[in-house]
């Protein structure tokens, strides 16, 4: 490989010598490490042990660690806590702190043995916990937080929520277009130290119009979020201190409102219309249900359950689901259509081409062969003779489930009793077939599938619109697709398709280009002559088409030079390599399903997109590349499709202009006010659009909060969680954040901690309706706001049972006079006087 592409000045390659050991090297590597020799153990003993009992720690109430207490003193023994991480190890230490226990760390078994403390912690993340009665106990933190609490913390961190992906600030460079609420749209600067009485805090700089600069603390970026719904070179630039924000607000706010109230005009219409609730046989389910040859993943099952609830409901069901290429969506397509046939409805699933209807079909025809329904293939595969018997077994009511393409749509097919629509691919079909597919929607359920929602759909599932579930875990043992953005090389294409060839494996090489992909063909047979070049597209007779991918299939050739007709094909899970000639002219989701045609199966996949120079190449088109080579993590499709959402601009909500108020203001803005108007209008109350959003407590302790540049240094991955801990929507999301930084970067430095601290104290303090909290070394200050939640009558019996230490000043004002010299005081102080007040 050197010695092909080691001479390229712009792309170098190490010497090998550089990248490999020789084997010598490597054997006396392995000896200067230890060994681990496995054998059996004679004379065993066996304890008395037994499972640990269910001991609940709650980190929201007064007393968190209560039980933990009561059980270590009534015990007789020696207790051992197991953390998960040494994250999760802090967050305890801290909770046992605030119970008035100071469990010593041990970092071993030993350690453990030899000390007399009956209380101790330490870090094992796979113990499950035991007791042996009277001398010692081992308690995990399933026992304290529960198998559900961990699971849940664990799927968080691999989950990708739809509005989080949107707000968060991630991947912001400087230039880049951001919104804060109250001040409107500027562009990023990137995040600045500023030493603000003599301690250094942390801002993030934003530049507006004319040159203008705000500086926004970092504990209150949840009022920031990204700028979406225009390209960022067309986003508008607001001036500081002028009325244009407030008027764009206010333009927005009264279009938004009327939105609102369309959208529940068209929920209680979507709520009134009568469906046609599924009869659900939980036995026959159960049983079609153990035949699924693999454990489904944790959203596989969730989206599962939605589908079949919004079955079950009564009311028309209008679900996306989204999932990456080979995730599962087919399964959950397939569940659907038992329930559906099990209670006597028809179901017709609906996909782009002609190659999928009969993978589809086959998929359905096994998993369903031990079964007693008839399914069908309506594509142009049939004779007309067999078309016509499927049509007329469909009027009949004899076939069950029918698999078709746009063949479905044509006005000679009617159902006896459709139930269930499923579309696969949707953005492949047309607003006229969607059209088509709403009249049949009056009351009949629809699924939707697909790997990137086009911008209108991902729009309207947030919007709530439509229902949306997610399917981001990819199953196991798959491995992320390497992708490489390229200019076209003969030694690299060489290269790439030999690697794939001598590990046994095939080859899609995408030129989408009919006129001159046999010139292609025959330029990559002589580029690799060991190769075996099979060519297929749309405008070979559909026999011959089929030949050629059944063939491919079958290993019968190697390198498959095609069109785009392989995007909705056939599963060839020995084809993991794919390279897309002049990839800078698809789309974005064409690109990502393209890619998706390999990596099925658990060996690592590659995908080389050949584009002509960057410097050539069209704005739109670079980002679309960008997107996806910095998107090759699995599940990657639904933040590409809000990735598309940003580059192509979000559809107007309801209607088919593109809004002007997105723009203005925003779509994570649009979306946020628009929920907002949506549960006023809900609970009758008028919307209060105008109002800052997010008007948070203010808490100023005079002292460093940050996290210090030596503690993260990637300035993105600092303001990215700069974001999440001050959009931390609990207590307990909180301890799990730290316990995360904890775990990333090592313990948590003093400006970091009060950084967590004060978010805390924010939490606390906005149900109670407080506004601003200072405290200095000689007390402070805490302010109300009008509204605030607060019973007055506590209030007084504080000044009056203390005035020495507590006074008003006007009716929102009240003043403290208390030591608190360092961090631990003041955190302490506004903890006592939050209690005092709650």
């Amino acid at each position: 490989r050197y010695d092909q592409l080691g001479h390229d000045i712009e792309r170098p390659l190490l010497k090998p010598g550089e990248v490999y050991l020789e084997a010598h090297e490597l054997a006396n590597e392995f000896g200067r490490r230890a060994r681990i020799a496995l054998g059996t153990a004679e004379g065993a003993t066996d304890f008395a042990t037994a499972a640990p009992p269910t001991i609940r720690v709650d980190p929201r109430a007064e007393a968190p660690a209560a039980a933990l207490a009561a059980f270590v003193e009534a015990f007789g023994g020696r207790v051992l806590l197991a953390a998960d991480s040494a994250g999760r190890r802090e967050v305890l230490l801290e909770l046992l702190h605030r119970q008035g226990l100071a469990p010593p760390q041990v970092n071993s078994w030993d350690e453990f043995v030899r000390g007399s403390m009956p209380l101790a912690l330490t870090v094992a993340p796979d113990l499950r916990g035991l007791t042996l009665p009277g001398r010692f106990a081992v308690i995990a933190e399933e026992q304290l937080f529960g198998e559900r609490a961990r699971q849940e913390r664990r799927r968080r961190r691999a989950e990708r929520d739809p509005e989080a992906i949107l707000k968060e600030l991630t991947d912001l460079s400087p230039g880049a277009p951001v919104v804060h609420e109250a001040y409107g749209v500027g562009r990023y600067r990137g995040l600045r130290t500023l030493d603000v009485e003599g301690h250094p805090a942390e801002f993030l700089v934003m530049e507006y119009a004319g040159g203008d600069v705000l500086y926004v603390p970092v504990h209150a970026l949840d009022a920031v979020s990204r700028y979406t719904g225009a390209p960022a070179e067309s986003a508008p630039l607001h001036r500081l201190g002028g009325d244009q924000w407030e008027k764009a607000r206010r333009k927005a706010a009264q279009r938004i409102r009327d939105v609102a109230a369309e959208l529940l005009d068209l929920y209680a219409r979507r709520a009134a219309r009568e469906g046609q609730a599924i009869e659900f046989r939980e036995q026959e389910y159960r049983a079609f249900e153990a035949a699924f040859p693999f454990e489904e993943t944790l959203d596989q099952a969730e989206a599962i359950r939605a589908v079949i609830a919004d079955m079950q409901s009564g009311r028309p069901m209008d679900r996306v689901v989204c999932g990456d290429v080979g995730f599962g969506k087919t399964e959950v397509a397939l569940r659907a259509a038992f329930v559906a046939v099990q209670a006597g409805r028809q179901v017709a699933v609906l996909v782009p081409t002609t190659l999928l209807a009969q993978q589809h079909w086959q998929n359905f025809s096994d998993r369903l062969a031990d079964w007693p329904f008839r399914v069908e293939n309506l594509s142009r595969f049939r004779s007309g003779k067999e078309q016509k018997a499927v049509i007329e077994g469909l009027k009949a009511g004899t076939v069950d489930i029918v698999i078709g393409t746009h063949r479905l749509l044509q006005s000679d097919v009617a159902f006896k009793d459709l139930g269930l629509a499923i579309v696969d691919e949707e953005h492949r079909f047309g607003v006229r077939d969607k059209e088509k597919l709403k009249q049949l929607r009056a009351n009949v359920d629809v699924l939707t599938l697909t790997a990137t929602p086009i911008p209108r759909t991902l729009n309207m599932a947030i919007g709530g619109l439509r229902d949306l579930s997610l399917i981001t875990t990819p199953p196991a043992e798959r491995v992320a697709i390497e992708t490489f953005v390229t200019e076209w090389s003969d030694a690299l294409i060489r290269e790439a398709l030999l690697r794939e060839i001598r590990r046994g494996g095939q080859v899609y090489f995408v030129h989408n280009a009919v006129e001159d992909i046999e010139k292609v063909a025959a330029r990559i047979a002589q580029l690799v002559p060991e190769a075996t070049v099979g060519v297929g597209h749309g405008q070979m007779r559909e026999r011959d088409l089929e030949r050629v991918m059944l063939d491919f299939y079958h290993r019968r050739f190697n390198v498959l030079v095609c069109t785009t007709i392989v995007e909705s094909g056939i599963d060839v899970p020995t084809a993991n390599t794919i390279v897309i000639d002049r990839a800078d002219r698809f789309g974005l989701a064409q690109l990502h399903q393209l890619r998706g045609r390999v990596g099925r199966s658990h060996h690592r996949a590659f995908a080389y997109l050949l584009t002509p120079p960057r410097a050539a190449l069209q704005p739109d088109a670079q980002r679309r590349l960008e997107a996806l080579e910095s998107l090759e993590d699995l599940g990657a499709g639904f933040t590409l499709a809000t990735h598309d959402l940003e580059i192509r601009g979000a559809g107007e909500l309801l209607g088919d202009e593109q809004s002007g108020q997105i723009q203005e203001i925003g779509f994570n803005l649009y979306m946020e006010l628009l929920e907002r108007a949506v549960r006023a209008l809900r609970s009758g109350r008028d919307p209060e659009l105008e109002k800052p959003l997010h008007t948070g407590p203010e808490i100023d302790l005079h002292v460093p909060a940050l996290l210090p540049e030596d503690y993260v240094p990637d300035v993105h991955l600092r303001l990215r969680l700069y974001k999440r801990i001050s959009a931390a929507p609990d207590a307990t999301a909180l301890g799990d954040l730290q316990a995360e930084l904890i775990d990333r970067f090592g313990a948590l430095p003093a400006p970091a901690q009060t950084l967590f601290a004060v978010t805390r104290l924010k939490l606390r303090a906005a149900p109670l309706g407080i506004r601003r909290l200072d405290i200095g070394a000689a007390g402070g200050v805490l302010q109300f706001a009008e509204d605030h939640h607060v019973d007055p009558t506590k209030v007084i019996r504080l000044v009056q049972q203390d005035s020495k230490r507590y006074r008003l000043d006007g009716p929102y004002k009240l003043r403290f006079t208390l030591p608190a010299a360092d961090e631990a005081a003041r955190i302490s102080v506004a903890d006592a006087l939050l209690s005092k007040l709650a």
